[in-house]
């Protein structure tokens, strides 16, 4: 799937999850946001930053186009991946919604990907997940 990210350790910020009345909160600076597009069946992924100010989309990439997924103009093909950096606009949440019809979505960090299900230890389904940062315990 995606590329290695860091992971940070020790207090400071941390990507929070939130689903169904369950939060976790991992203790990363930075990741790779993965999914298969519901119509077009066609790969997804996102480079996100946990910052201070909330979390940043660093790069998109996507593997096809079509139906409502069309890559913007500045996007360049590398390696079979449309890729661009959108503009960084730190967002205080990022809510993910699942509509059962392309899979789950992966959570890629130090080179390893999880279902969501498989990070909170239970089939997530369609609940609704709610990325945000937070401090870390």
């Amino acid at each position: 799937m995606a590329a290695a990210v860091a992971q940070r350790g020790g207090g400071g910020l941390s990507l929070c999850l939130a689903s169904a009345g369950v939060v976790k909160a991992l203790s990363i600076a930075a990741f790779t946001l993965a999914w298969t597009h519901s119509i077009e069946k066609t790969a997804w992924q996102e480079d996100w930053r946990v910052t201070d100010a909330g979390l940043e989309l660093v790069q998109a990439r996507i593997k096809g186009f079509g139906a409502g997924m069309e890559p913007p103009p500045e996007a360049r093909l590398v390696d079979g991946w449309f890729q661009w950096a959108p503009p960084p606009t730190p967002r205080p949440e990022v809510v993910l919604g699942n509509s059962g019809a392309a899979g789950e979505w992966y959570l890629c960090h130090e080179a390893r990907c999880q279902t969501l299900s498989e990070i909170f230890g239970h089939t997530i389904g369609a609940s609704v997940t709610t990325m945000s940062a937070c401090n870390s315990p």
